[in-house]
């Protein structure tokens, strides 16, 4: 039997609209209507209906490091992101040998596939955020795993025939030697590259979105700066439209003017991430990171012991309501937390209420704060119900 949700206002597509209905059969969106709702629906009373987040770059979250994962953590980070809005994610590795990255992600992909139907919210395979890497822009990245992208290398990743059915997306720097090649040739296999963790110029950046690069990392973050005279990445990313751009909106990582002024340049090919990390929804402490220690203070960032920040933890919902506040128009930003992620990791049927969509929705109440959630046309977050409490602890997580 179909089911009917209806909302006074709904994103459609980067507009909002309303009211509107949206119908579902088997976990799909089959029709998407406006004005009166129709007989058997359910009616939201008040707020937004969107569709579900999507998240792709995700380190861990309450207490979970993926780079350590099993299948109750995984299970864990599941079910807590649907309290925040995010229905899809993908989890990150960061760097490491190359034969523990793929010890790592075979480890990430068991622990997804072990995921019970109808728990929470669905990881979408893999994402490596190195190794192949600048020592030059290694944040908190560890310099003495960073290797040139060779060929060597690279067959390794594409030759791991459980790796390379779910590697989604690799984040490298371009100008490292033999990492234009390594652009053409994971971009050949179906995989999304991003510039990230770069000292590359303007020049570079281009010629990499030339070999295919179609990405960037969280922009600003440990790349070349943006110069008058020499762009460096983020002053090509912000004009060549090839890239959608990763933006890390805790306030923090990139300050408020900034983001505003990212969303004036190139505000259609944003996409919200959070570089959450196991300290995401968790209280002040120490977390680890790619295995490595991370202190979560009073202000909300994680620090390696050294200073440097390390990932976040920020939550998706509160990226759109960050956005928002600095003057960005609500669509837009939900834009960027949806539609824009979805598209740039080739997934036509996430981050739109659409017919033939995956039935992921969330609605969300008159301050931008989920209030329930579907994912697969099935409840997995009713803010009117006791949260379990991982689930409740990610959801207090930034607020």
């Amino acid at each position: 039997m179909d089911a009917v949700v209806a909302a006074p206002r709904a994103l459609l597509g980067r507009t909002i609209v309303g009211p509107a209905s949206v119908r579902i059969r088997d976990g799909r969106i089959v029709e998407v209507t406006t004005g009166e709702a129709p007989p058997g629906a359910e009616v939201l009373s008040d707020g937004l209906l969107t569709p579900g987040l999507v998240d792709v770059q995700v380190n861990g979250a309450v207490g979970v490091d993926f780079a350590e994962v099993d299948a109750d953590g995984m299970r864990s980070v599941a079910e807590a992101l649907p309290s925040t809005g995010v229905t899809r994610f993908l989890p990150t590795l960061i760097t490491a040998p190359v034969d523990v990255v793929i010890r790592q992600a075979r480890a990430v992909l068991a622990a997804s596939a072990a995921l019970p139907d109808g728990v929470g919210a669905r990881p979408l395979g893999v994402h490596l955020e190195g190794p192949f890497l600048s020592p030059k822009r290694a944040g908190v990245h560890d310099p003495s795993f960073m290797v040139e992208p060779g060929p060597d290398q690279i067959s390794a990743l594409l030759n791991d025939d459980t790796l390379r059915r779910a590697l989604r997306m690799v984040t490298l720097a371009p100008e490292q030697p033999g990492g234009l090649e390594a652009v053409r040739r994971l971009v050949e296999a179906g995989v999304l590259v991003a510039v990230g963790h770069s000292d590359a110029t303007g020049e570079q950046t281009r010629a990499a979105a030339d070999a295919g690069a179609r990405m960037v990392t969280h922009l600003f973050n440990a790349q070349r700066p943006l110069g008058h005279r020499e762009p460096g990445v983020p002053g090509v990313a912000l004009v060549d439209e090839r890239f959608t751009l990763g933006l890390i909106a805790d306030l923090a990582h990139v300050g408020p003017d900034v983001c505003r002024l990212v969303f004036n340049a190139a505000g259609a090919r944003v996409a919200l991430v959070t570089d959450a990390v196991a300290a995401a929804g968790m209280p002040p402490g120490r977390y680890h990171l790619g295995g490595a220690d991370v202190l979560l203070t009073e202000d909300g960032v994680p620090r390696s012991p050294e200073g440097t920040i390390a990932g976040s933890a920020l939550t998706l919902d509160r990226a759109v309501r960050n956005i928002v506040s600095v003057g960005v128009p609500m669509a837009d930003a939900l834009a960027s937390a949806t539609i824009v992620p979805a598209e740039v990791i080739g997934e036509s049927g996430l981050g739109r209420l659409a017919p033939g969509a995956v039935a992921d929705l969330v609605w969300w109440d008159d301050d931008l704060r989920p209030k329930k959630v579907w994912v697969d046309g099935r409840i997995v977050f009713d803010a009117a119900v006791p949260a379990q409490p991982v689930s409740a602890g990610y959801a207090t997580a930034g607020q």
